[in-house]
């Protein structure tokens, strides 16, 4: 062996399978039945055709048109988890789980797993889950959800997943999953120190710990090092052996018999008990983290080549052999064949057409059939259904609602007309929110539909998504805007991505709920006040709904939700704190921000259609472009400059994403002059896109803005030292116009 390059696995794997012979069973690998023969065979192709994809692939990158070099050489032994579950069961998997992919590939008729990696691989249009746009392990055939390069952050939707298919027997409403199936999701020992999968496991934990079904299989694929960064010896086992609510399984990867003994025992003990599990495989990782990986710069050479005598195809190799099922020629000759095939399908792959136009790569996410969102936004239950749920006196009877009330009887509708709707969060339940915006729907609609949730924002989003791609309509709460920045990335990364990775073959449709923005009278300081959007406006594909007066919230969120259903749409609902339970608009009691409740005849007249504004009055000196808190601020000023003889008209935005860009540039050429009122930030607000759409469109008129200053919201009355006030809204507008009052004490706020 002396002659071999460290860590060449191909020529290692070659060199002792030619100096295989039978030999007998080690006693040292335990008592477990060996696998019959046609499975071990089948796996064993599996398990060669994944090495053969990561040596394929490093060949395509060297001819410069192969694009993704992370293997799963080593991880082999994932095959016989496949093989242990059912091809129907709902898989999210590791990026070193190739094995598995091909072992579950082989299990439906017509599938060819090789072919759709290495289309990935090449960035072909043509690779049947993400067109083209990423190498990912998925298929809806196969029942296995596309994961890009994962880091834990696909184990919140996998603990979603297996909450959904036992809250749908629950409900009695359909889903994508077998009622009896088992969710499993693989990841690396290395994630398995991220927050995220530490907060997914958790969760799963004290589900079953509260005797909540979860059928949930977690793999830890654990080769012992994360890129260059080692895990200690024994980690994994002295974290996840003895933990409440979890049972635990080991098994050794390049042990096939045992790994498919092991996980057969793992997936049946999680589907007869609906509950969580963790199944530790052992693995080696070989050929280093990805193409451009030198592991001689942090590993020795010995190491590398210890582990090299730890190849799983090694292990099976000798099984075949020992037990008289090929000869060494044989497995040698096989291993072969299975190199002309992949390379076969590798030459073809780079042939495939690729993507080559920005609207052939973004058309996933600009899916926006409009006529079809009005249709179902204006769809409500039966007049039955409605009298049954909020008993005698109906919404629109109730005359005019604030804000939250306008939100908590909407939700009711949605409830109402809808089985697979959901309501939970922190403290939703009971309690009815810490606003009481959610008060008494979970006695409406039961327990089982509106209800609480551990404080763990990744948690509720990951069982939104998990329940949204399983066919319910999940509607979770972030109780603070702030407390969203905890658990962006299940927005950003697996949320608004799933359609483009996806190519629209998977969807979570969602509506997030989150209580937003300051102007609380100083209470709470910035968890409390939080303004910080652009997290979410550059997230592509998120519907944002800012609503400010309660008639345009209710009629908003039956756009968000006919928007989730109908297209599959990822939708943020910003809630203004500060508005919810505001009643007057120009003085005490004039009750002029209250709205009456729409009855279903006239949902289809009241829809709001997404990216569409609102324009309060029609003013011909100046526009005033806002949004939220400065919809009421605005028309304050407004009205006040009415009187002083500076005409205005103020458009409410509503959505900031899509952003009403037809709207802006009308309402602009009204009147010539602009004043944006953005109570976020001067640095990454909404301002920023308003003005430079204007600019695009080539809007010649005078602009100014006021924004909320680059700074946290502090406590007490120095909160107003960085919040956008009425006084500086006025005097902007005066500025812009040129013009000064002729009564100064008419403009006093």
């Amino acid at each position: 062996m002396s002659d071999l390059v460290p860590g060449d696995v191909d020529g290692h794997f070659l060199h002792r399978v030619r100096r295989m012979t039978p030999s007998p069973p080690d006693p040292a690998r335990g008592g477990h039945a060996p696998l019959t023969d046609d499975r071990l065979l089948r796996l064993f192709d599996a398990q060669i055709g994944s090495r053969h994809l990561d040596l394929a692939a490093r060949w395509m990158q060297s001819q410069g048109r192969g694009f993704y070099t992370i293997g799963s050489s080593g991880h082999e032994g994932n095959a016989a988890v496949a093989e242990a579950l059912r091809p129907t069961d709902p898989a999210l998997l590791h990026y070193r789980s190739g094995g598995f992919y091909l072992a579950r590939a082989a299990q439906v008729a017509g599938h060819d797993g090789l072919r759709d990696v290495l289309l990935g691989v090449a960035a072909a249009a043509d690779e049947p889950m993400s067109g083209g746009r990423h190498k990912v392990f998925g298929h809806p055939d196969l029942a296995v959800l596309p994961q890009t390069s994962t880091i834990a952050s696909h184990l919140p939707r996998a603990l979603g997943v297996a909450f959904a298919i036992e809250r749908a027997k629950k409900l009695g409403v359909p889903t994508a999953w077998p009622r009896d199936a088992v969710t499993v999701c693989s990841f690396g020992d290395a994630s398995a120190n991220h927050s995220t999968a530490v907060g997914a496991l958790n969760a799963a934990m004290q589900c079953s710990f509260q005797g909540l079904p979860l059928p949930l299989l977690f793999v830890c694929e654990d080769n012992g090092i994360g890129i260059s960064v080692r895990t200690p010896d024994g980690w994994i086992a002295a974290n996840y052996a003895h933990r409440p609510g979890l049972r635990y399984f080991t098994a050794d990867g390049y042990d096939l018999d045992e790994t498919f003994a092991v996980a057969t025992e793992a997936a049946r003990w999680v589907r007869s008990h609906r509950a969580p599990a963790f199944l530790h495989l052992r693995t080696v990782r070989l050929m280093g983290h990805a193409g451009s990986d030198v592991e001689l710069a942090y590993r020795s050479k010995q190491e590398i080549n210890d582990e090299l005598d730890h190849d799983p195809l090694l292990g099976t190799a000798q099984l075949l052999v020992t037990r008289r099922i090929l000869t060494a020629e044989d497995v040698v000759s096989a291993y072969e064949r299975k190199r002309g095939e992949v390379r076969a399908i590798a030459q073809d792959a780079l042939g495939r057409p690729k993507l080559t136009s920005r609207q052939q790569v973004v058309a996933p996410l600009a899916v926006d059939r409009a006529d079809a969102v009005r249709v179902r936004a204006s769809r409500s239950a039966s007049p039955e259904a409605r009298s049954h749920f909020f008993g005698s006196r109906l919404p629109e009877d109730e005359g005019a609602l604030t804000l939250a009330q306008s939100i908590n009887r909407s939700l009711g509708d949605v409830l109402a007309a809808y089985d697979g709707a959901m309501v939970f969060g922190e403290d939703v339940g009971r309690k009815g929110g810490v606003y009481g915006v959610t008060r008494g729907l979970s006695a409406k609609a039961g327990p089982a539909r509106v209800f609480d949730t551990l404080l763990d924002e990744q948690s509720i989003l990951g069982l939104g998504l998990g329940a949204g791609v399983s066919g319910l309509l999940p509607i979770p709460e972030i109780q603070y805007l702030a407390y969203l920045h905890n658990a962006e990335d299940q927005l950003r990364g697996e949320a608004a991505s799933l359609p483009f990775f996806a190519n629209r073959q998977y969807l979570n449709p969602m509506v997030v709920r989150i209580a937003s923005y300051a102007y609380q009278k100083g209470f709470g300081g910035h968890f409390h006040n939080d303004s910080s959007v652009a997290v979410l406006r550059d997230i592509p594909g998120l519907v944002i709904a800012s609503p400010a007066r309660p008639d345009d919230a209710a009629a908003m969120l039956r756009t968000c939700v006919a928007a989730a259903q109908v297209d599959g749409r990822v939708c943020a609902f910003l809630e203004p704190i500060a508005l919810y339970h505001t009643r007057d608009l120009h003085e005490e009691g004039d009750e002029a921000w209250l709205s009456g409740y729409a009855a279903p005849e006239e949902w289809e007249h009241a829809h709001v259609p997404l990216g569409r504004g609102r324009t309060h009055g029609d003013g011909s000196d100046l526009t005033i472009v806002t949004f939220g808190n400065g919809l009421l601020m605005t028309l304050r000023v407004a009205y006040r400059l009415a009187r002083a003889g500076v005409r205005c008209r103020v458009l409410d935005l509503r959505w900031l994403a899509p952003l009403p860009v037809d709207d802006i540039v009308r309402e602009a050429n009204a009147t010539g002059r602009v004043l944006v009122v953005d109570e976020t930030r001067q640095t990454g607000g909404v301002s920023e896109a308003v003005l430079s759409s204007l600019v695009r469109r080539g809007f010649g008129g005078a602009v100014s803005c006021v924004a909320g200053a680059d700074s946290y919201v502090p406590l007490g009355d120095a909160a107003n030292l960085v919040l956008v006030s009425e006084e500086e809204i006025e005097q902007a507008a005066l500025e812009l116009v040129k013009v000064r009052p002729h009564h100064p004490e008419m403009v006093q706020v």
